[in-house]
């Protein structure tokens, strides 16, 4: 069945093509991530990464620049961010909310603000990751007192972060899925390797089996539940009769977007905890310890849980309150003539799929919560770190990419199958 179905793909070209193209934009991430920005130290960078759960897993995210001080240092990270910028000043600017929700050409004009606000915002960013990687490796890194040198670090790690920006634009319109997810997905899967091979190298058979067996289970849940699905009945009215149908609302609706943003947010705190604890005293670094020991990835405080739990669930009804338009949806079906049975069309049905829509959207919400900070859970009660072979959120992200792509490639098939009796 497998291999009937990878023959099936191999023999479409425009697949072919696809994935063939997809395939050599993510090598050519891979060797964007290796090369180090000119006159740069990275001994024993690699180290201070693996050191910091919270960089280490904030490098995998964004494509595991950091390691080598690569010209994608950054990653994704100003652009994640620059959508997040965005997004709050639709809730605060009612134009910009308009545009979000309106026709094509406002969805462009807002594509091209979020382009331009993350120029500035890769720029102070690379200053901030300079500074940072500087101060844990004692300063061994760049000469943060030569104004050109600093500047010129700042410049091309810029450029890479717009460059891999428009890879990821590529992607999308010549790859199989949506490109900047790609590029994230892979930056999670390319510490996998490394995990593996580090507990077979120590021969911790017993506890790799048992994490195995702990990530398989929780790909499968993360599965069925974001398949999981509500159907809401509609009735059409036809000439002869009444038509019924149904209209699918998601559990989880917002797919792997509120764990990347929130992982963009929680990860600052500590990030700049570690720049104001290394500075000579007073009160920047007593500021500086008490964010390092209370959003500390290495050991974190049930305050870091809990926030990190609200910052998933907001983020989860946030992003739908944008992309569910129910206004929208209740007036397309009373303009196609129908109604959800027992209640009225218009404002009312509106209501009514606002109210579930919540109602799913804080189980759906509250489950990615609950993964993301799972490991962290069972890591407080076990008083020890637990590492997944792969974490909770990098499982959804995994999971919601992989299923997008499946979805794209079958619906190419079924496009190639239709066209052959045209």
């Amino acid at each position: 069945m497998i291999l009937d179905t990878l023959k099936s793909i191999v023999s479409i070209k425009d697949l072919r093509k696809k994935i063939i193209a997809t395939l050599l934009l993510v090598l050519v991430f891979k060797f964007l991530s290796v090369i180090p920005i000119p006159g740069v130290d990275t001994t024993g960078l690699a180290a201070i990464i693996d050191g910091q759960k919270g960089l280490s897993f904030f490098s995998a995210l964004m494509w595991g620049g950091l390691s080598n001080f690569s010209i994608i240092l950054m990653g994704l990270s100003p652009y994640i961010n620059a959508v997040i910028i965005i997004q709050l000043l639709g809730v605060i600017i009612p134009r910009i909310g308009d545009m979000q929700k309106e026709w094509e050409a406002w969805q462009r004009k807002i594509t091209k603000y979020t382009r331009w606000l993350t120029l500035p915002i890769a720029f102070l960013q690379s200053y901030g990751m300079i500074v940072l990687l500087n101060s844990l490796a004692g300063g061994t890194i760049i000469d943060v007192t030569s104004i050109s040198t600093v500047l010129t670090a700042m410049t091309i790690a810029t450029a890479g972060t717009i460059f891999l920006m428009w890879l990821g634009e590529v992607m999308t319109e010549y790859g199989i899925s949506n490109g900047i997810s790609i590029i994230i997905m892979a930056g999670v899967l390319s510490s996998t390797p490394s995990i593996i091979m580090g507990h077979i190298s120590t021969q911790a058979y017993a506890l790799f089996a048992g994490l195995l067996i702990a990530t398989l289970l929780i790909i499968y849940i993360i599965i069925k539940f974001t398949e999981g699905h509500r159907r809401i009945p509609i009735i059409y009215a036809k000439t002869g009769g009444e038509e019924k149908s149904y209209f699918p609302i998601k559990i989880n609706q917002a797919g792997m977007i509120p764990i990347i943003f929130s992982i963009s947010i929680i990860t600052f705190p500590a990030i700049l905890g570690q720049i104001l604890s290394n500075t000579s005293g007073g009160n920047a670094s007593r500021i500086g310890e008490i964010l390092v020991q209370y959003f500390s990835l290495d050991n974190p405080s049930w305050y870091f849980i809990g926030i990190y739990f609200a910052l998933v669930l907001a983020f989860s009804f946030f992003y739908v309150s944008i992309t569910f338009n129910t206004d929208q949806v209740a007036e397309n079906i009373q303009k196609r003539g129908g109604y959800i049975p027992g209640i009225r069309p218009g404002e009312d049905t509106a209501n009514y799929l606002q109210k579930v829509s919540n109602h799913l959207n804080f189980f759906g919400g509250s489950f990615l919560a609950l993964i993301a900070v799972l490991p962290y859970v069972l890591g407080k009660f076990m008083g020890q770190s637990v590492d997944l072979i792969i974490s909770g959120a990098g499982l959804i992200i995994i999971v919601s990419v992989l299923l997008d792509i499946i979805r794209r490639v079958d619906g190419e098939m079924k496009m190639f199958d239709y066209s052959k009796y045209k």
